[in-house]
């Protein structure tokens, strides 16, 4: 199966789970609105979901995965295995530290990440009692995390692509029963959903283990111990903490942040919410293709292959990531006055979530560039450079935002954390360049401006046509008539942005579909 075909399998299986995630927090801003509850919920469902990208997808699976990737191809499947047993029970035994002593000291973490909240005792206490409902769904998905790193080494990667869709499966349910309840709008609401995330967690992992199982690439549990093998992957995962995590850092600075001004919170995340579709989409198919592709050809000294892999993986970014930006950017307003103002969610939530929205997708293209570029160390077993590069990243954002704040007020948060994704894609590509391990390749350099200026192209008509398509897209109208002027203003942008790239030579359409036709290999 090629690399395309890959990132387009699991780029769909991220689609179906984001388009459900909308549909869940369509219901959420319903069902919570931008008040008090909304708010601790936001809280309380970030941590534990800090804690895995940290954890899991973070330090644990940065490091995992070439090592995974070494031993099954120089020492085959059964040496691959005894390796996975012993991480799978050394990830159990530090989950189970973390987990108690987060359910132990959950005020603590909800005063560092949403020190705000101590203003309002009912708030902060309600966030409290959410957090320690919610803190279970970590282990279990950090469990799941690692068996989809299993499923992804050995190129199984629809599977494990398809199983986020659970979460949000599980709390669509959720939220239909605190509707039938007569629950809406009240603390309850939230108490019920946190419930549903644990209940989501149990589901995704299960789902995970049969799928590991069903691909006969199981493993044992065993007895912990401190292995060579274990020691080489806390030596690798360490750095990866901070290297993994670096955009849940800046979320979490941004949450602080934005804490200490009513609503932020609640803004932060329906935008964030938004803007993680292309990301998830582009950012996930990258992030899950890349790392043991690049690993494998690595550990072949196959170092053109490596190469090629990225540049091919700019390339699908670019064509996918700037228009998104750019439509992101100029339809903010009526996407999020379509997906949410209805119910709690009134017309001044929209206005300033939209702000927030434009503001985040000035920095799609460079979170995707640095799935990109991050992947080329890790597969070398370098976990340290972008652990210190992300370092200096933060120190940015938390700047940034500090002196844009009493500018422009929450927005500051989103605006500082696109800048810090430039400052970290920026540096990730300079230090690869340095070291030899990239350069852009004759077809990247020939198409990228051409994608460039098709996007651009877009963007121009998008902003003629905005005005006067959003007479459609009002209040006053039914939400048929406004998703169906809102679709049909995204259908035409992506129509032009196809067209004019393919009259360009930006992109090959003709290629693109031989190669989604083409039987795997």
């Amino acid at each position: 199966m090629t690399l395309f075909r890959n990132f387009l399998g699991v780029g769909a299986a991220t689609m179906v789970s984001r388009i459900l995630g909308f549909l869940r927090d369509t219901m959420i801003a319903a069902a919570l609105g931008t008040g008090p509850a909304a708010d601790a919920f936001f809280v309380a469902f970030r941590l534990p979901n800090l804690f895995r990208r940290f954890f899991a997808e973070g330090a644990f699976n940065t490091a995992f995965i070439p090592l995974y990737s070494r031993a099954l191809e120089a020492d085959g499947p059964e040496a691959a295995g005894r390796f996975a047993s012993e991480a799978l029970s050394a990830l159990l035994v530090l989950l189970a530290l973390v987990t108690g002593l987060a359910v132990i000291f959950a005020p603590a973490l909800v005063f560092l990440l949403a020190p705000g909240f101590a203003a309002d005792p009912a708030k902060f206490d309600l966030a409290v009692l959410m957090t320690r409902i919610c803190f279970p769904y970590l282990a279990l998905i950090s469990v799941g995390a690692m068996l989809s790193g299993v499923l992804n080494a050995h190129r199984l990667f629809l599977f494990a692509a398809f199983v986020p869709a659970l979460l949000n499966l599980v709390l669509i349910a959720f939220l239909f029963a605190i509707r039938l309840g007569g629950a809406e709008r009240t603390p309850l609401a939230g108490t019920i959903l946190s419930i549903g995330v644990a209940v989501a967690g149990l589901a995704q992992c299960a789902a995970l283990v049969w799928g590991v199982r069903r691909a006969g690439v199981g493993f044992p549990i065993v007895r912990p111990r401190l292995t060579a093998a274990i020691r080489r992957l806390a030596r690798l995962g360490a750095p990866g903490v901070i290297a993994g995590g670096i955009t849940q850092i800046n979320l979490v600075v941004g949450t602080i942040i934005a804490s200490l001004s009513a609503g932020s919170v609640s803004y932060l995340y329906y935008a964030d919410r938004v803007y993680q579709l292309p990301l998830g989409i582009v950012g996930a198919a990258i992030g899950v293709v890349l790392l043991p592709e690049i690993a494998r050809q690595v550990r072949a000294d196959r170092e053109d292959l490596a190469l090629a892999a990225q540049n091919r993986s700019i390339e699908f970014a670019a064509v996918l990531t700037l228009p998104s930006a750019v439509a992101l950017a100029i339809l903010a307003g009526p996407i999020v006055e379509v997906l949410f103002e209805r119910g709690a969610f009134g017309p001044q939530d929209t206005m300033r979530t939209a702000s927030a929205l434009a503001a985040y997708a000035f920095g799609l293209p460079a979170f995707v560039l640095v799935k990109v570029f991050a992947p080329g160390f890790f597969a070398r077993e370098d976990t340290a450079t972008p652990m210190w590069i992300g370092m200096a990243t933060v120190a940015v954002n938390i700047a940034l935002a500090l002196a844009l704040f009493p500018v422009v007020d929450f927005v500051a948060v989103a605006i500082a954390t696109s800048i810090a994704g430039w400052v970290n894609a920026a540096l990730l590509w300079l230090i690869t360049v340095r070291r030899g391990h990239w350069r852009a390749d004759w077809e990247l350099e020939s198409r990228l401006p051409r994608i460039a200026a098709s996007a651009a192209v877009m963007g121009m008509v998008l902003y003629l046509l905005v005005d006067p398509v959003g007479v459609w897209t009002g209040a006053e109208n039914h939400l048929l008539v406004k998703a169906g002027a809102l679709g049909s203003l995204i259908a035409l942008g992506l129509g032009l942005f196809f067209g004019v790239a393919q009259a360009t030579g930006a992109v090959d359409l003709g290629r693109i579909l031989r190669q989604m036709r083409r039987r795997p290999t």
